[in-house]
């Protein structure tokens, strides 16, 4: 990215030599991306913001009359887009053989000449279990339907093939494979792309616009992936999701998944030595996986714990429903009515914790501010978050020879104790967003320098003291 800045033009806007390159790159970007994807010769390659923004380019462009399948595990970038069509939602599978019946169930009793989606992800944000695409692919295609992936968790993994899985289309965002935020990518068959309005109108989308002899306009839009992206396009985003693409490739999967086995096994084994912490799992914890772990700390709100390993450890936090509500309620057991806000303090019922927990929390993290502003996120001067100076000392303390912030905590057990086990996973993995639910912590290895995963925790740390509520 840094080696392109330089020569950044307008793409598909100019004579000029840096317009010329830069709409070359562009182009480029697009070949490499269907090359990382395996794509079928036909296939168009469409460069959006995010996961969520492709699925929703899909959802404008159904045919009429289309009917959606999808399953309530689903994030909610696949869960959510479809509102102008008719939706089955699936019920959660308890293993990859009952998520096929499901589906086949579902699709033997729709009507067969009316078209069908079904959309799917390839790993789960949550649980990071790898879903059985392949099977659902041929599921769909003999019920006379089609399949999207949303690749997002899968696609900097596990290599993803559309010949080799048979699906229609795949969906992923730039940040998950390590590009810059706000770029994405929807790669699949053209006929529904061509045949429906454009996602956006404007510059880059239209081919040629005339008046009419009634005053009006009269638009012939582009047929090729620019009918779907007009504006100026994000160049440095699309240039990095290449550029990601081809270092995935040229490391190689096979040693990248070997490695994350390795990790994953790791933490698995040292999380199974805190007593208070249960692994959750959809299929079963022997299921196949990405380098996702979710778990529940009995006895403590997720909140204050991520709090605790943000400030004190220096482990990088987020806590809340993952944008993955009712798969999150499944795990835990509530009802799927079940009230309760992405990192609010509430319990596994959906009940308020008891007042000790905060109480324990306060005595520990005693207040260092009653400024209005922090009066008013906590509530109550009581509750006050520390000063920017003091987190930023607390979270300076942490070094990754000992995890320990100087003068750590002894009074915090839990903390220390799931910590202590997550340490050496946390310090030989490239890149760990540990995050939580009520009641769920989530892990994930990534592929950044021990270095600036160092510096992004630390970061993180200061950010995330007070606990947050979405």
């Amino acid at each position: 990215m840094a080696a392109y800045a330089p020569y950044y033009g307008s793409v598909h806007r100019g004579a000029g030599y840096l317009s010329q390159l830069s709409t070359d790159l562009f182009e480029q970007s697009r070949v490499t991306v269907a090359e990382f994807l395996d794509c079928r010769p036909g296939d168009q390659v469409v460069f959006t913001r995010s996961t969520t923004d492709s699925l929703n380019l899909l959802a404008a462009v159904l045919p009429a009359g289309c009917q959606v399948f999808v399953f309530e595990t689903e994030h909610h970038a696949s869960l959510l887009p479809w509102t102008n069509a008719r939706v089955t939602y699936l019920n959660a599978p308890r293993t990859p053989a009952e998520a096929v019946a499901t589906l086949e169930r579902a699709l033997a009793g729709r009507d067969p000449y009316a078209p069908a989606l079904v959309c799917v992800t390839g790993a789960s944000n949550v649980t990071g279990e790898l879903w059985p695409v392949k099977e659902l692919a041929a599921a769909a295609h003999a019920h006379g339907a089609r399949i999207v992936l949303d690749a997002a968790q899968l696609a900097p993994h596990h290599p993803v093939s559309v010949r080799e899985l048979d699906v229609d289309w795949v969906a992923f965002s730039g940040h998950k494979l390590y590009a810059p935020f706000g770029s994405g990518v929807l790669a699949g068959r053209a006929d529904w792309l061509q045949e429906a309005e454009p996602y956006l109108a404007g510059g880059g989308a239209s081919r040629k616009v005339a008046r009419r002899e009634d005053g009006g306009v009269e638009v012939e839009w582009h047929t090729t992936a620019a009918r779907h992206e007009a504006g100026s396009p994000n160049v440095i985003g699309v240039y990095s999701i290449a550029s990601a693409c081809r270092a995935l490739t040229e490391a190689g999967f096979e040693n990248l998944v070997e490695r994350e086995r390795h990790l994953i096994a790791k933490v698995r084994e040292g999380l199974a030595e805190v007593p208070a912490v249960r692994v959750l799992s959809l299929f079963g914890d022997d299921a196949p996986r990405v380098g996702v772990i979710s778990f529940v700390v009995d006895g403590w709100n997720s909140s204050h714990f991520a709090a605790a390993l943000s400030a004190e450890y220096g482990i990088g936090v987020r806590d809340g429903l993952f944008c993955a509500h009712p798969l999150v309620r499944t795990l835990l057991g509530s009802e799927p009515q079940a009230q309760g806000e992405c990192g609010g303090p509430r319990g596994r019922s959906g009940r308020a914790l008891p007042e000790r927990h905060p109480r324990q929390l306060r005595r520990r993290h005693p207040p260092t501010s009653t400024s209005s502003a922090s009066s008013a996120r906590w509530g109550s001067s009581s509750r006050t978050a520390p000063s920017g100076s003091t987190a930023r000392k607390r979270a300076a303390a942490c070094r990754p020879s000992d995890p320990r912030p100087a003068g750590g905590y002894a009074s915090r057990p839990m903390a220390k104790a799931a910590s202590r086990s997550c340490w050496e996973y946390v310090r030989n993995a490239t890149w760990v967003s540990v995050a939580s639910t009520p009641g769920i912590l989530l892990m994930r290895p990534g592929m950044m320098s021990a270095r600036f995963s160092w510096r992004a925790t630390r970061t993180r740390a200061i950010r995330s003291y007070v606990p947050v509520t979405e």
